[in-house]
């Protein structure tokens, strides 16, 4: 699977459009990271925690996206956007999205 942010994959020609494509997934955050990350604040620096845990999120958000596309018989995806949101205070949602096409 081609992934790609532009709205065309260079050196390939579009044949067909299959549809908007997504994968998500929420993360909520754990109490012993919590704990721990709460003294980092203090010193300051990278809590790497926080960071696995989402580009955890971000990977399962990408496979699902993926997924989806392959179902449709895409063999690309154009215009790939990846979002997140607060959906309650310890959750956040991880959004990947784009135009699942065929190219040659």
């Amino acid at each position: 699977m081609i992934i790609v942010t532009t709205d065309f994959v260079p050196g390939k020609e579009i044949k067909e459009f299959k549809g908007l494509v997504r994968g998500s997934t929420v993360q909520s955050k754990h109490i012993g990271r919590d704990i721990t990350s709460s003294f980092k604040t203090i010193v300051g620096g990278e809590i790497k925690a926080y960071t696995e845990m989402l580009d955890d999120a971000r990977k399962k958000a990408l496979e699902r996206m993926t997924a989806e596309a392959e179902s449709l018989g895409a063999n690309a995806i154009i215009a790939m956007r990846l979002e997140s949101s607060t959906v309650m205070g310890a959750a956040s949602e991880i959004i990947a999205y784009g135009t699942a096409v065929t190219v040659e």
